[in-house]
């Protein structure tokens, strides 16, 4: 099922670092900041990883939680997680479940190959569960201060 703008996100559930499980149910009644990346440790990748860890503060007190989400497996997660310090937990998406039910997967040119890859993207979930805002195919550049825009503005109409 495709997730659609101003509709109830679909039922999902994924495992992230810290042991913490995370369902479409589990966060209800804080606003959800979910990041799809393409890979651990690329440059853009760790850009953005590093913009999302230096506005943390900014998030929690707006009220937001912030994922990281990728196909890369736990331990990459964990050693990413560590060497950049980052505050937030990231969500292992081996099996592309969330990559494909928000609609990231797409095909790419690399070295004049075709490959499937992530789109980078950033959804925003209300309290109430429902998709708020979505940004894809973004540039890194300015875009956590765009989501942290959206974050406030959430909670100023709340």
């Amino acid at each position: 099922m495709a997730i659609v703008v101003n509709k109830p996100i679909p039922e999902f559930e994924a495992n992230a670092t810290g042991g913490i499980k995370v369902t479409n149910t589990s966060h209800l009644g804080q606003v959800l900041v979910l990041y799809f990346y393409p890979k651990d440790n690329t440059p853009g990748c760790t850009t953005e990883a590093m913009q999302f860890r230096d506005k943390y503060k900014d998030f929690v007190k707006a009220g937001a939680t912030v994922f990281g989400v990728s196909r890369d497996n736990m331990k990459s997660h964990d050693d990413f997680k560590a060497k950049l310090e980052l505050p937030f937990e990231l969500i292992a998406d081996t099996e592309e479940k969330m990559c494909h039910m928000f609609g990231v997967v797409k095909n790419k040119i690399m070295y004049g190959k075709k490959v499937k890859g992530i789109e980078r993207s950033t959804f925003l979930i209300g309290a109430d569960g429902v998709l708020k805002q979505e940004w894809r195919g973004l540039k890194v550049p300015g875009h956590v201060d765009d989501v942290l825009k959206a974050v406030k503005l959430l909670k100023k109409a709340a």
